[in-house]
């Protein structure tokens, strides 16, 4: 699949950074978003002898920021066939009684507000070539809900439902929509949770084998590379040793 763009937010660590890197060696030409510079000039580093690389340093709950930024696009960048909406985070762990108002409104700004946000930005360009795909980063968390996940698992629950509600407003585009929704995957994901706390965070991958970024991004171009007539459209998974949010096998 040649010569085609991609963009990826949250492309700096996880899944998104082990997705950038199989696209780039498949080619495919990538903008990568994300909020810490020096990871995306490490990336861009280190992934630009297989590709072109153009790198945007944004928070996607800036609603203003993100409109602008898709403005000014380079020429050759301009054209974007591949959204991968990665970007999301889970702070705290909380019964709803005690939790954060700081933390709900960043998972609602960051996995809510913020993918649409940048899904607004994009999808005028896929609607007047009439043609692209849209992957959502989802969750096993957005199929059900466990204890202490509460506005975690809602705003997962949201992706799934714009999900669906893209996937319908879009029919007859030409541009597919498809939802990702993994299970444990050992990433930075824990530490974020757990606000760097990293002992607890690295008990939470103990005694059992979780799923890899790399097994994500493999899915992920999997479902990017389907004939013009297949379109994944919402895709659940987990390790082995999980069988639900709280139920993990664990030795």
């Amino acid at each position: 699949m040649p010569h085609k763009t991609a963009l990826i937010t949250g492309a700096t660590s996880g899944i998104g950074r082990a997705t950038a890197t199989l696209f780039a060696q498949n080619g495919i030409h990538l903008i990568l978003c994300g909020r810490r510079q020096e990871r995306l000039d490490a990336l861009q580093k280190e992934l630009s002898a297989m590709t072109n690389i153009y790198t945007l340093n944004f928070d996607v709950r800036n609603k203003h920021h993100v409109a602008e930024v898709f403005k000014k696009l380079p020429e050759k960048f301009s054209e974007i066939d591949i959204l991968i909406n990665n970007a999301g985070n889970a702070h705290g762990l909380d019964p709803i009684q005690d939790g954060s108002i700081e933390d709900w409104d960043a998972m609602i700004d960051i996995n809510v507000k913020g993918l649409l946000y940048i899904t607004k930005a994009i999808l005028p360009h896929m609607i007047n070539k009439g043609a692209g795909h849209i992957i959502n980063i989802g969750s096993t968390a957005g199929k059900e809900v466990y204890p202490n996940g509460n506005v975690y698992c809602a705003t997962k629950h949201a992706v799934d439902a714009l999900n669906q509600g893209m996937r319908v407003d879009l029919n007859g585009t030409g541009i597919k929509v498809g939802a990702i929704n993994p299970g444990m995957v050992e990433t930075e994901f824990s530490e974020v949770r757990f606000k760097g706390d990293s002992e607890r965070a690295e008990k939470v991958y103990q005694n059992f084998t979780p799923l890899q970024p790399e097994d994500i991004a493999e899915i992920i171009w999997f479902a990017v590379t389907r004939p013009p007539h297949v379109n994944i459209a919402d895709l659940t998974v987990m390790c082995l040793d999980q069988a639900s949010s709280t139920i993990v096998n664990k030795a």
